[in-house]
């Protein structure tokens, strides 16, 4: 599934590209993504300027001073630019037709994702995305916020920094190695995090997360970026899809585990609390350890 660098990176890619410019059409060849593409989206965006390509957790805005096209990539899905009449890719459902002779595709084999037209200028409000937390890369997102959200939880750290009420992103991926960055069991029980260990934390996802944008995503199975290039931060990986392999830092083999459903890979060695005691950390090739190995 796309994550939060991907969409960031789609966002990126099909901005220049789109700001400024005119909607002439939309044409929709299927409608049945996960919820059906509305009827008035083709007439109400005929004729638009849009104004911002803005994103919201994995949630991309296209705004126009009528509305806003809320665009959720799902499972499988992506946008791309073509040129009007380019021939189609099977799963090709949607173009947004631009004046400029330049079409947005939207290409979704699963077809999980999601097309909506929200009426006026205050799409913040969408129950889609009234409940979401801070962005994850925002001066909102602290050590201290991390752990007043933890306070009394007995979830899985894993599990809280995933939840999009807490901090919108933050999936599988990017989780498993934050949580290797900084030396914590995916496991712990959030109510046991300390405001140093939360800061720790907080520090890696914004590394993490900022690496991943930079190199544009990772891809996995068929994720291209706006401009159809692939993403490469899969080749930087230290734990996660490395279940069974050795440990970049002590060379002892990672495990692999399911979290609520989801797959969980660490180091037992550099991820134990027994390691952390608050002393001056150890980078060592990604991962903040205790500098005595105590």
């Amino acid at each position: 599934m796309p994550e939060l660098p991907e969409v960031e990176t789609t966002r990126r890619g099909i901005l220049p590209w789109l700001q400024g410019k005119k909607i002439m059409k939309v044409v929709v060849r299927e409608p049945r993504l996960r919820w059906p593409i509305s009827t008035e989206l083709a007439p109400e965006l005929a004729g638009q300027t849009v104004t911002a390509v803005d994103r919201r957790g994995k949630y991309l805005l296209m705004r126009t001073r009528k509305g806003t096209v809320l665009i959720h990539l799902g499972m499988s899905g992506s946008l791309r630019l073509a040129v009007v009449g380019e021939p189609l890719k099977k799963h090709d459902h949607v173009d947004f037709i631009l004046a400029s002779g330049r079409c947005l595709r939207y290409h979704d084999p699963r077809r999980f994702g999601c097309i909506l037209w929200v009426e006026g200028n205050d799409a913040a409000r969408h129950p889609l995305l009234a409940e979401l937390g801070p962005e994850p890369l925002s001066s909102e997102f602290t050590g201290d916020y991390l752990l007043a959200k933890a306070e009394g939880k007995t979830t899985p750290v894993k599990a809280l920094i995933m939840d999009s009420q807490v901090v919108v992103g933050v999936g599988n991926i990017y989780a498993n190695e934050a949580l290797f960055a900084a030396g914590i069991d995916p496991a712990r029980k959030a109510g046991t995090l300390t405001i140093d260990r939360c800061e720790a934390l907080v520090r890696e996802i914004k590394t993490v997360l900022d690496r991943a944008i930079n190199v544009g995503g990772t891809t996995l199975r068929d994720f291209v970026g706006g401009d159809g290039k692939p993403g490469y931060f899969a080749q930087t990986l230290q734990v996660y899809g490395r279940g069974g392999q050795t440990c970049v830092n002590c060379m002892n083999p990672l495990k692999e585990t399911r979290q609520g459903q989801r797959t969980t890979v660490y180091c037992p060695r550099c991820q134990s609390e027994q390691l952390y005691c608050g002393k001056p950390s150890l980078q060592r090739r990604g991962s903040t350890l205790c500098a005595s190995y105590c």
